[in-house]
């Protein structure tokens, strides 16, 4: 039973609601077998067919691993294309508004700005969490349509507090985008297992992180099914091909790989974390519950430089939090190289 009062359809953009979506005769037709000859496809290839639209056999995979439904799961082009199908969905150009939680991904803007959507960025505090009163002024706006909450945080690394998110999703009447692309990694379970108390929940996974899949770009969103109706409504009738389904089967299949190489990944964060309390030009390094992490140094942009020099790539993040870069984890010899230049500095 869902807390929220919630009307979902109050919620959608009018001309979204009136929209008659793309169909096709593999539509209507549920079998697997047949001669096609509806799509004006090519009848020779091994790929000449169109993607299943609807990703069922994918879908049927990542939902016996995570434990929820497949019909509250939209699969998209990486989770930037669920991102961009909410403001299109729900906000009006020029008109409505989304709430950010600043540092935080930077996408929720990019996005913002291309469907013409106001953004009220609100600070996280000190710590890197949500400061209510802040939001306080936006719970009844109904011009306000959708909160993104990312946790564990990007670039910060924190968990959001878990009652704070409680008392958003209870208060707020438009949607929360809750973003747990860095799941995998984090000590705290996902929402999923909340996801039928809340009508205005959206949960953002991905395959890019923990299961090391980015080059597919198959990003996951899960909901109620009166949510993916829309979903499925606006987005492209293929946006995901054959090739990427197929292969992300294949890799999801291997849950005893994923598991070993999470552990091991975390063993490297610790050790990298450790490595790096030890260094005198490091002044902060931030709690962190994703595969990297925000580090504050004496002076980040000239050790940003030097790295760079030595084809040691990492992300400067001096810009929303000062003196920092993010850190990504990566292999034990490539840390190791991090730390021996770090060292030498």
């Amino acid at each position: 039973m869902s807390r929220g009062n919630i009307n979902i359809s109050s919620l959608v953009r009018p001309n979204i609601a009136k929209l008659s979506p793309y169909t096709s005769a593999r539509d209507e037709y549920k079998g697997n077998e047949g001669v096609f000859l509806d799509a004006n496809e090519n009848p020779f290839g091994t790929v000449n067919r169109y993607p299943d639209p609807y990703q069922k056999k994918l879908k049927q995979v990542i939902s016996e691993i995570k434990g929820g439904s497949t019909e509250q799961l939209f699969l998209g082009n990486g989770s930037d294309e669920a991102i961009d199908l909410a403001y299109r969905i729900f906000c009006e150009p020029n008109k409505d508004k989304a709430i950010v939680f600043t540092p935080t991904y930077g996408m929720y803007e990019v996005y913002a700005n291309i469907n013409a959507v106001e953004l009220i960025t609100l600070p996280l505090d000190s710590l890197f969490q949500i400061d209510t009163t802040l939001v306080e002024p936006y719970l009844n706006d109904e011009s306000v349509k959708l909160m993104f909450i990312c946790s564990p945080n990007n670039p910060t690394g924190n968990l959001i507090d878990r009652q704070t998110i409680v008392q958003l999703l209870e208060q707020f009447k438009g949607i929360v985008i809750l973003d747990e692309a860095y799941i995998d990694f984090s000590i705290e379970v996902s929402w999923l297992e909340q996801l039928s108390q809340y009508s205005n929940l959206i949960i953002l996974q991905t395959l890019s992180k923990g299961w090391g899949m980015a080059g597919l770009r198959i990003g996951m969103a899960w909901m109620s099914e009166e949510l993916l109706y829309y979903f499925n409504k606006v987005k492209s009738p293929y946006n995901l091909s054959i090739i990427n389904q197929q292969q992300a089967i294949e890799v999801l299949r291997d849950t005893e790989g994923f598991k070993q190489r999470i552990e091991l990944l975390l063993s490297e964060r610790e050790r990298v974390t450790k490595e790096l309390k030890n260094l005198s030009i490091v002044k902060v390094i931030y709690p962190s519950e994703a595969n990297y992490l925000l580090v504050e140094f004496d002076n980040a942009n000239q050790i940003y430089e030097e790295l760079i020099s030595r084809q040691i790539i990492v992300r400067n993040r001096s810009k929303v939090v000062q003196n920092t870069l993010r850190i990504s984890i990566g292999l034990a010899e490539e840390n190791n190289q991090l730390l021996a230049v770090l060292k030498a500095l």
